[in-house]
């Protein structure tokens, strides 16, 4: 364990890899080394990628990965995908979408199942962040299920999010705004070069312009991933919301906000998994049956439970 720790704060990429399949493995003691290499995170820079499904999120983090690599910067990408029911692993696999990344010492990319995780990210993904900060990354791109009014965790996670919208999906502005839209610091409408790009990118701005006292108004650029055509222009948005988050200092608000919710996380995994241990007891068992008969209802039971943990 130690030796893996020593061989991510050296740039290991095998090591990285099998730290982050502890994690995700949840193997015994993978919460010390947590622990150990926290005071070597915070360089890095955490862009959260989300969008409906079909947008095009993979093929534009690929491409603004690229533009971060001929800058010389280490990325890390987690792509979040649907979990398989069989086996818990990811079903769809983002990294052949970046297949030709996968080559390039400076890019680290892993797909994660979400398994069973609502808000469109696996539960580990905020361990994972730290694994890849503490390996050297400058940049680290999340990018999420795509499932639409749920995927909602990114802006507990990344410093930027980045929306990604497409035209020709309807009514999908107004199906998802009342969920997603608000979270996004950036807005990208990919595939520009189909019809009706100009009208997504007019509605989204029309749907800003109903609140006026912006902080920092998101961006909304045109882009064609395929070919890479406004990827700078919208890498540049990204470049401005980080210059004003370092510059009004809410940077420090947002990752203390982070913080106090991984603590509750923390707090709420552990809770669950004695909830489970007692659930799975004779004596719950017992009671539990005792509710079809009324003789015992829920309320007293959950007291029961309740009463047993913090004792």
């Amino acid at each position: 364990m130690e030796n893996l720790v020593e061989e991510l704060l050296k740039g290991n990429k095998r090591a990285c890899a099998r730290l982050i399949t502890m994690i995700e493995n949840e193997v015994v003691g993978y919460e010390d080394f947590l622990k150990q290499i926290y005071k070597y995170t915070g360089k890095a820079y955490v862009i959260g990628v989300t969008g409906p499904p079909g947008a095009g999120k993979s093929t534009f983090t690929d491409k603004v990965v690229k533009l971060l690599r001929e800058k010389d910067k280490k990325v890390g990408v987690i792509a979040i995908d649907p979990t398989s029911p069989f086996t818990k692993g990811a079903i769809l696999g983002d990294r052949i979408r970046m297949n030709d990344l996968n080559t390039d010492k400076g890019v680290f990319i892993r797909s994660m199942g979400t398994r069973g995780s609502l808000g469109g990210l696996s539960n580990a993904t905020q361990a994972a962040i730290k694994v890849l900060d503490a390996y050297g990354c400058d940049y680290i791109f999340i990018e999420t299920v795509g499932v639409g009014q749920s995927e909602v965790d990114i802006v507990k996670t990344a410093d930027t999010t980045i929306m990604v919208m497409v035209p020709g999906l309807g009514d999908d502005i107004q199906a998802i705004k009342a969920g997603v839209m608000e979270i996004a610091d950036v807005f990208v409408v990919n595939k520009a070069d189909k019809d009706g790009a100009k009208k997504t990118s007019i509605e989204i701005e029309m749907m800003l312009d109903f609140k006026h006292d912006w902080d920092f108004r998101p961006p909304v650029s045109l882009v064609i991933s395929e070919n890479g055509e406004g990827v700078e222009t919208a890498f540049e948005n990204i470049t401005k919301h980080r210059k004003y988050l370092y510059e009004s200092k809410e940077i420090y608000n947002r990752r203390l906000n982070r913080n106090k919710l991984e603590v509750k996380e923390i707090v709420h995994r552990r809770i669950e998994k004695k909830v489970n241990e007692i659930e799975s007891t004779k004596d719950v068992d017992t009671l539990l049956s005792k509710t079809i008969t009324k003789e015992v209802d829920p309320y007293t039971i959950g007291e029961k439970i309740f009463e047993s943990i913090i004792k």
